[in-house]
C-alpha cells in the first residue's frame, strides 16, 4: 500500500516544452543577422544555465535568458525592437493555453483511488498556480507543492510533511534529473515518463539500481504499474 503518489506537472499532465521551443525558434530567427542557429542555440543554453541560480526555472527566467543571449550576440547592434519582441514572446509564454495530455482526468481519478495525490512542480509560483487553475485539475490533489528546485531534501521534507514513509511513496515525471534521481535518493520509488523535446538540462543517466525505478510510455500506464508493486 502506498502513502503518496507524487506527480510532476509540466510535460507530465500538460504540454509545456513545445511552447518554449517555439519561442526559442523565433529567437534564433531574430538573431540570424548576428549568428547562425547553432551558435545562437548554444548562447541561449549557456544563458539559461548561468541564470538558474539567479532566476530559477520558468518562463520569466527563460525570457531574461533570451534577452541576455540576444545582447551577447548582437551587442550594440541589436535593435531596441528586438528586446520588445522578446518581451512579447515571454508574455505569450506566460499566457499559453494549458493543453492536457489525453485521458489525464481519468488517470488521475484512478491514481487517487490508490493513494493521496500530491502535485510536485518547480518554476515560477504565479505561473504554475495560473496553469494549475486553468487545467481544472487542482481539486484532484491532496496537496500542491510548487518548489524552486527538486532535490533529495525537497522530497524528504515533503514526505515528512505528509507523514509518509519514503518507501511507500512514488514520484512520476518526465525529468530524470528532477523527478527520478532525487526521489530515489530520498528513498521513494520513481517512474520516468519521457517526452519528446525535453530540455537538455533535465537529462541524466538512469539509475544503476533499478529496484525502485521504472520507465513507462505514458502516465495512463502508472495505475497498473502501481498495482504490481503495491
Amino acid at each position: 500500500m502506498l502513502d503518496l503518489i507524487c506527480l510532476d506537472a509540466d510535460d507530465t499532465l500538460w504540454h509545456n516544452m513545445r511552447f518554449f521551443a517555439a519561442a526559442e525558434e523565433a529567437l534564433l530567427a531574430m538573431l540570424a543577422p548576428f549568428a547562425d542557429a547553432g551558435i545562437a542555440r548554444e548562447a541561449m543554453a549557456a544563458a539559461e544555465l548561468r541564470n538558474l541560480a539567479h532566476y530559477g526555472y520558468g518562463a520569466k527566467s527563460f525570457t531574461l535568458s533570451m534577452i541576455e543571449a540576444a545582447l551577447d550576440l548582437g551587442g550594440d547592434a541589436l535593435p531596441l525592437s528586438a528586446i520588445r519582441e522578446i518581451l512579447a514572446a515571454g508574455k505569450t509564454l506566460l499566457a499559453h493555453p494549458v493543453e492536457l495530455f489525453e485521458g489525464i482526468e481519468d488517470t488521475l481519478d484512478q491514481l487517487a483511488a490508490r493513494a493521496r495525490l500530491v502535485l510536485v512542480t518547480k518554476g515560477d509560483l504565479l505561473h504554475q498556480e495560473t496553469k494549475l487553475a486553468a487545467s481544472g485539475l487542482g481539486s484532484r490533489f491532496a496537496g500542491i507543492e510548487i518548489v524552486s528546485d527538486k532535490t533529495p531534501d525537497t522530497f524528504r521534507r515533503l514526505f515528512a510533511r505528509y507523514d509518509a514513509r519514503p518507501e511507500r511513496c512514488v514520484m512520476a515525471g518526465d525529468s530524470m534529473r528532477s523527478d527520478v534521481l532525487p526521489a530515489l535518493a530520498a528513498g521513494a520509488w520513481a517512474v520516468f515518463i519521457p517526452q519528446a523535446g525535453a530540455w537538455a538540462h533535465e537529462a541524466a543517466a538512469p539509475p544503476e539500481d533499478r529496484a525502485r525505478f521504472a520507465t513507462l510510455d505514458r502516465l495512463a500506464d502508472l495505475p497498473a504499474w502501481i498495482d504490481r508493486i503495491a
